[in-house]
């Protein structure tokens, strides 16, 4: 007869095999089992909800973007990117040095005690106001402060009634029609309870777009 096998030597052959085991099913089948669930139930969100527009991709619904005028000189790093008054624009961003960098998702990190911070957002609220034509007490917040991602996709119904006018007069459309785009494009709370309505700042610019 044959001696057993130590007992420390089981151990790590039932180990072993346990690892093999659950590296088979967490590590190769549970994954497959969802990424095909999704692609069949949920196929637009799991590819990334990519936006496309004259059959080219635009971006993402799920992360914000800026929409800005082309620079003058873009071989120019020190030349400030200005706002193109034709779009909504989106909430500020502090991801990356562009902002709105997927790779670089991430918040100011400047505490409500800032001195930093608090002359960032009254500069922001006095350039959003001039921007917009309206009164710097009535900028609301999402205007003049990035969220904790950098990468929201969303901004306030307020913030973009705020933008209304402006984007109107630039694209010589009436008041009332840009005014509906944006109610077409405010999504209610998340699950009707958490959050506040927000208007997907993408969607709503690819909506214009397409307006003759």
């Amino acid at each position: 007869m044959s001696k057993p096998l130590p007992t420390s030597v089981r151990t790590h052959l039932t180990a072993l095999r346990m690892l093999l085991v659950m590296t088979v099913l967490l590590g190769i089948a549970y994954p497959l089992l969802v990424t095909g669930l999704s692609q069949v139930a949920f196929a637009n969100k799991a590819d990334g909800s990519i936006v496309k527009a004259d059959g080219k991709e635009i971006g993402s619904s799920l992360i914000g973007q800026n929409f800005n005028l082309p620079k003058k000189n873009p071989s120019d790093p020190n030349e400030q990117a200005q706002p193109d008054p034709k779009y909504f624009q989106p909430r500020p961003s502090a991801a990356g040095t562009a902002g709105y960098d997927p790779t670089s998702s991430s918040p100011t990190n400047l505490g409500p005690n800032s001195d930093v911070l608090l002359k960032s957002v009254q500069a922001a609220r006095a350039a959003d106001a001039a921007f917009d034509g309206v009164d710097p007490a009535s900028v609301p917040a999402d205007a003049v402060t990035s969220s904790g991602s950098g990468l929201d996709p969303h901004i306030s119904v307020a913030y973009a009634d705020e933008q209304v006018n402006r984007v109107a007069a630039a694209r010589k459309l009436p008041v009332e029609q840009v005014k509906a785009l944006v109610s077409k494009y405010t999504e209610g709370r998340s699950l009707g309870f958490l959050g506040d309505s927000g208007v997907n700042v993408l969607l709503l610019n690819s909506a214009l777009n397409e307006l003759k």
